[in-house]
């Protein structure tokens, strides 16, 4: 709750009007059986028009008090709950950007959608049920047994009965069915994740025909949490007929025992009607905190998904050192000290004992067979994972000495997967430099060979690209990636098999341009063709996690039995 009220205080002034607002609101509510009473017992029974007139105007006046009163808190409530759910949304998208990649894995971004939205949800539900009903249900309680106590004592204690019945049954159903609450939200991120996965890779699902086979994943998903939720409603559900059922026993007990007590002249005819309609709100009472109490059960589950995220610490943030941002990336000089390095959760090394040194300005090609690491070696040094073991250091200080932000704005990094935004080509090129000319933008497409396809585009720059740039082709996909990265005017790029979409002139093409823009630019290129292994300084070449060489492409030749049977697998091809 303290990082909710972190949160809350800032409405605190609707949490201290809404009580004294629904205060009003029940005693305006309560007072209305009395009033009938007066109007049957001195009125009716009288034949006393005046006192019907007068007494009938105060309940009108009353019932309008209470209606504003009500339709203000209905306001002030919707505005409370609504702001806090928006600020919660925020602060755990916040804490979302701050994982790592394994962090975010671990949760599954599916599972992180549902917290963002359904989860969240069903809190702010409950913050707006709460200052509406979480209050008045109680306040409504005691006033209305107040007054069936001011009424007839006897009456009262048949009702006194009733509520400990009640409160127990209630108690027995909830605490079954709030383990089902958490399930059915588990349910529900495995319904999104199979929607996510269908959606992002529905081309490959048209391709192979397989529409059918995700129908029936989905309906098995769907269906789980159809069954989830009936076994879940169909517990809590039972509250009411519980309820029913003994404020009807009560009802009985209440009309004989109060029947009798008229026909003998201990209780008039009004005060009978009047105790009937406080039983009644009684009920409401109950049946407010019954809900307020199966919705404060679905939303623990919810609440406990959430703080899961907002309490996780990611497993990869800026060090002591690296906050006080003493040092800066200034020639791009990388060395590898006996670097080890396994997945969270593997059981072992995918990198062994890496060791090298590269110099500012030189291009390094990694090469090896898939599965070999290349991408895991080249993402440890801008820290997107930390090394299990060893030391990376870039201008000979270790990367965990620098802030991250550092790290990120001086290393250009073009993923194997390319990922583009909604928008348009000019808004995505900028997420290399938010406040990139149009010249700086036109030259960096220029050096990825992208201009010239850009511009073939009616709207050219401001082309708008769907989501994940689906309507570029791959190759234009894998330039407008590169021409973003060079943006940044990196002291390290690191080009992971960026060009493999490209044809082999326009790679070359881009090979040239960027030696000319980034001639003093540390170049790491992870690839598979020869033509660009053999244009690189060294090349470092690596077999199961391990550097089996590391070598200008000329002496590989004649030392690396794997830089040879890359090279002539090549040759045998083309």
């Amino acid at each position: 709750m303290k990082k909710y009220w972190q949160i809350l205080r800032k409405y605190k002034g609707s949490l201290l009007i809404s009580p004294l607002l629904v205060l009003v609101a029940v005693l305006c509510e309560t007072v209305q059986p009395m009033y009938m009473a007066k109007i049957v017992d001195d009125g009716v029974m009288q034949r006393d028009l005046s006192v019907i007139t007068e007494v009938g105007t105060y309940m009108v006046l009353v019932s309008i008090a209470g209606l504003l009163v009500t339709i203000l808190n209905v306001y002030i409530s919707s505005r409370a709950s609504i702001g806090f759910g928006t600020d919660l949304r925020e602060r755990l998208f916040n804490k979302i950007q701050q994982l790592s990649f394994f962090d975010i894995d671990r949760f599954s971004s599916a599972s992180l959608i549902t917290r963002l939205t359904n989860d969240i949800t069903k809190i702010q539900q409950l913050i707006m049920m709460s200052m509406r009903m979480m209050l008045r249900a109680p306040l409504l309680l005691v006033m209305a047994i107040f007054f069936v106590v001011r009424i007839n004592t006897d009456m009262a204690l048949v009702l006194l009965a009733a509520i400990p019945v009640l409160g127990i049954s209630v108690y027995l159903i909830l605490r079954k069915g709030f383990p089902l609450f958490m399930k059915v939200q588990q349910k529900v991120d495995a319904l999104n994740e199979v929607v996510r996965e269908n959606l992002i890779n529905i081309r490959v699902v048209k391709s192979f025909v397989r529409e059918d086979f995700e129908t029936v994943k989905f309906r098995e998903k769907s269906e789980d949490l159809r069954d989830m939720i009936i076994r879940a409603s169909n517990i809590v559900v039972s509250i009411f007929p519980v309820m029913q059922l003994v404020m009807n026993i009560s009802i009985i007990a209440i009309l004989w025992v109060g029947g009798h007590k008229v026909m003998i002249g201990d209780l008039k005819v009004g005060e009978l009607i009047s105790f009937v309609n406080y039983l009644a709100q009684v009920l409401m009472a109950l049946m407010f905190l019954s809900m307020i109490v199966m919705n404060f059960a679905r939303a623990s589950a919810s609440s406990e998904r959430i703080l899961e995220v907002l309490n996780t610490e990611p497993s990869l943030s800026n060090t002591q050192k690296g906050l006080l941002d003493t040092h800066k990336i200034l020639s791009g000089k990388v060395e590898f000290k006996d670097v080890s390095f396994r997945y969270s959760g593997g059981d072992t090394d995918v990198l062994k004992d890496i060791n090298f040194k590269v110099s500012p300005g030189e291009t390094i090609a990694v090469v090896g067979a898939t599965g070999a690491a290349k991408s895991s070696m080249v993402q440890l040094i801008p820290r997107l994972y930390d090394a299990t073991s060893g030391e990376i250091r870039i201008d000979d200080v270790p990367v965990k000495d620098y802030l991250l932000d550092e790290l990120h704005s001086r290393i250009g990094m073009v993923l194997q997967k390319n990922e583009l935004f909604t928008g348009t080509i000019a808004d995505n090129l900028r997420w290399g430099k938010e406040d990139a000319t149009m010249d700086e933008i036109i030259e960096a497409c220029k050096a990825a060979q992208a201009h010239d396809f850009i511009m073939s585009f009616t709207d050219g720059y401001d082309t708008m690209l769907g989501r994940g740039g689906v309507n570029v082709s791959g190759g234009q996909k894998q330039r407008i990636c590169i021409a973003r990265a060079l943006l940044r005017k990196p002291k390290i790029l690191i080009l992971d098999d960026s060009t493999s979409a490209v044809d082999t002139e326009t790679e070359l093409k881009i090979r040239e341009n960027l030696n000319m823009m980034l001639h003093d630019t540390t170049v790491f290129i992870i690839t598979q063709r020869i033509n660009t292994m053999q244009s690189a300084d060294r090349v470092i070449v690596l077999e199961d996690g391990s550097i089996d060489a590391i070598g200008i492409p000329d002496e590989l030749m004649k030392t690396s039995v794997v830089y040879q049977e890359i090279y002539n697998s090549q040759i045998i091809l083309f």
